[in-house]
């Protein structure tokens, strides 16, 4: 049977957390041409999302001290970690890969987070969490991976209390760009409809200036810098993200990155 795109996602991200903070040529790229040298060390991560816009997110959220935020496709933990602390909240991540779940518990005890954050294993459409149980939820670059978008959205508004807010950054993506691809499926070039008809009031949609300049510097550095990577990460978890890097720069397949905030 052939692999689906979740199955490749997984696998690639398997790969990649598995050599998790192994790759100072990865972070020097990433410090310089994504996140800027003011991100925290203890919260790096491999999105597109800088201090300031992971700041404008986490107020978007409007937690209070001990309220639940859960962080979906949470990868290492690193933003929702970081919006945990800073706002006193318990976290929740959940990311398709088990490995990436272990290495964000790991990073939540470093950090000091290990009794108020716990990580597993879920998707967008199926979290595993109680109904209303979510005092706020985000995700950061990842909900353009969802095979069935309308369903993770209604299964965020499910995890969600009324009155709950749900953040996110992500990709909106060119269906004529990306027909026929395993990775891409179920296009959205607008998550506002999709928003609305699962119950969510839109407090902020615009779009992140300058952001295909970040992805052109971020991806065309870990092109360039393959052979360091390999060496760094190994030929597994390097492959996953130079292939990455190489698709997105040659097909082109996003139309927006935005910046949202919105409520049930």
């Amino acid at each position: 049977m052939e692999p689906d795109g979740s199955d490749l996602i997984a696998s690639g991200y398997d790969a990649f957390y598995s050599a998790w903070g192994r790759s100072p040529t990865l972070r020097r790229i990433w410090r310089q041409h994504i996140t800027g040298l003011d991100f925290p060390e203890a919260f790096l991560h491999i999105s597109f999302l800088s201090l300031a816009q992971l700041r404008s997110l986490t107020d978007g959220l409007n937690l209070a001290a001990d309220q639940l935020l859960v962080d979906l496709a949470c990868g290492a933990g690193g933003p929702g970690l970081w919006a945990a602390k800073e706002s006193g909240a318990r976290l929740i991540g959940v990311d398709l890969s088990p490995v990436a779940a272990e290495r964000a518990a790991e990073r939540a005890a470093t950090v000091g987070m290990a009794s108020r954050a716990t990580f597993g294993q879920g998707t967008f459409e199926a979290t595993g969490l109680v109904s209303g149980s979510a005092d706020a939820a985000m995700t950061v670059d990842a909900l353009q991976y969802a095979p069935d978008k309308e369903r993770a959205l209604g299964e965020i508004a499910r995890i969600l209390r009324p009155g709950g807010r749900f953040a996110f950054i992500a990709f909106e993506l060119d269906a004529e760009r990306i027909a026929g691809l395993p990775v891409w499926h179920d296009p959205v070039g607008d998550y506002r409809p999709l928003l609305e008809r699962a119950g969510f009031r839109i407090l902020r949609y615009e779009q992140i200036p300058g952001w295909q300049e970040d992805v052109a510097a971020g991806f065309g550095s870990i092109r360039n810098e393959r052979d360091a990577l390999e060496v760094e990460l190994g030929e597994a978890a390097a492959a996953a993200l130079i292939l990455e890097a190489s698709i997105t720069l040659q097909l082109r397949p996003y139309s927006g990155h935005v910046f949202a905030i919105t409520v049930r």
